[in-house]
Order: C-alpha cells, then structure tokens, then sequence
C-alpha cells in the first residue's frame, strides 16, 4: 500500500516570518487563489458604495498608479497576469532604445481602482452587491 499524502497548498496563510516560506507560498498557490491576491485599493466613493475596502482587478476596470515613474496616471487595465501577480495598465509604457515603446507591468497593490468595469457576474458571486 502506497500512503502518500497528496500535496496541498494551504487556503490560508500560516503566518511564517520566513521570506523563504512567504515566496514558495506565492509560487505554489493555484490559479483560483491567486485571483484573491490581485486585488487594488478602492477610492472613497467606491468603498462607501460597495461597503468593501479593496476588490480582485479585472480587465477594464480603470486605476489611477499610486508609486513609480508614473505615479498619478489613470489608465484602464490591458492585461491582468494571475501568474505573475502583475497588471499591464494603458498608458505605462517604456521607450527602448530603438525608439519601441514597450508595456510595463505593474503590481497590483500599487495601483488604486477609480471605477469597475460593469458585470453582473462579478458581483453576484463574490456578494459585492449594492448596499442600500
């Protein structure tokens, strides 16, 4: 009889000091879990509308930057990696030296949601629903 222990990535943060133990955490958590850790401040008027302080980023939701060369743009998201915990925003470009401009991406902890993109599925699942 085989009894191995099928491995698993834990749903919840086991509270480990060790920057060793936070990364393998990141780098082995499943897709749908990452989903949680892509998520942005909300502006006040959102936070009051929502009654929640931060939500999962989605692909056109519009963000204003918060840190870097680019501090203050908005943007509307391009792209959102769940693999590399990064969003690719409009207008966050690098010029490369044969004059290309190329996309950079940008975590999404630096970056503050000013206004989400409308589906009727993003709110009837998670319960961000309208609290009147």
């Amino acid at each position: 009889m085989n009894n191995k222990k099928m491995k698993t990535t834990p749903k919840t943060w086991n509270r480990s000091v060790q920057p060793r133990k936070q990364r393998k955490w990141l780098a082995q958590l499943p897709l749908h879990l990452r989903n949680r850790i892509m998520s942005s401040l909300l502006t006040k008027e959102l936070r009051k509308k929502l009654q929640r302080r931060n939500v999962a980023v989605r692909k056109g939701d519009k963000v204003k930057v918060l840190r870097g060369q680019d501090k203050g743009k908005i943007g509307s998201v391009l792209r959102v990696d769940t693999k590399k915990h990064r969003l690719f925003v409009e207008g966050l470009e690098l010029e490369r030296r044969n004059g290309m401009k190329v996309q950079y991406s940008i975590h999404p902890s630096k970056v503050m949601i000013t206004e989400l993109h409308e589906d009727k599925k993003r709110f009837k699942r998670r319960g961000y629903e309208e609290k009147r």
